[in-house]
């Protein structure tokens, strides 16, 4: 897990596997970011891999971020992982989002139906506004 901070704003950034074992060790950490950060951001492009547990751990990160009143923001590209978001109908709870490919991930901005599929493959109109 590779985590910055700036501006009131938190980017973690996970790699590789995110399974039982993997999510017994980020628990801890996670949680005590979704109660300080005003803006967390996870980047989960770098998973190859994520099994039930890690989609309990991602869903519960949305919704203590957002219990609290902070943004929650999902940027994640694998086709495997949106699948999965999508077979789960977890599209509405994680918000994948992409990201510019190297770049910065994307400033928060309201989403807006328009009919068309995110990236999870859900359709946007039914992806409520942050």
């Amino acid at each position: 897990m590779e985590a910055s901070s700036s501006d009131g704003r938190t980017v973690v950034a996970l790699r590789g596997e995110l399974d039982l074992v993997l999510v017994r060790r980020l628990r801890p950490g996670l949680d005590a970011l979704t109660r300080e950060a005003d803006a967390l951001t996870l980047d989960i492009r770098g998973l190859t891999f994520c099994d039930a547990s890690g989609l309990g751990l991602l869903v519960r990160c949305a919704q203590r971020t957002r219990e609290r009143g902070a943004h929650w923001q999902l940027l994640c590209d694998q086709p495997r992982i949106l699948r999965l978001i999508r077979l789960t109908s977890l599209c509405d709870v994680l918000r994948p989002e992409p990201a510019p490919p190297g770049g910065p991930a994307p400033r928060p901005v309201p989403a807006v139906p328009t009919g068309r599929a995110g990236p999870c493959g859900c359709p946007s109109s039914e992806r409520p506004t942050p």
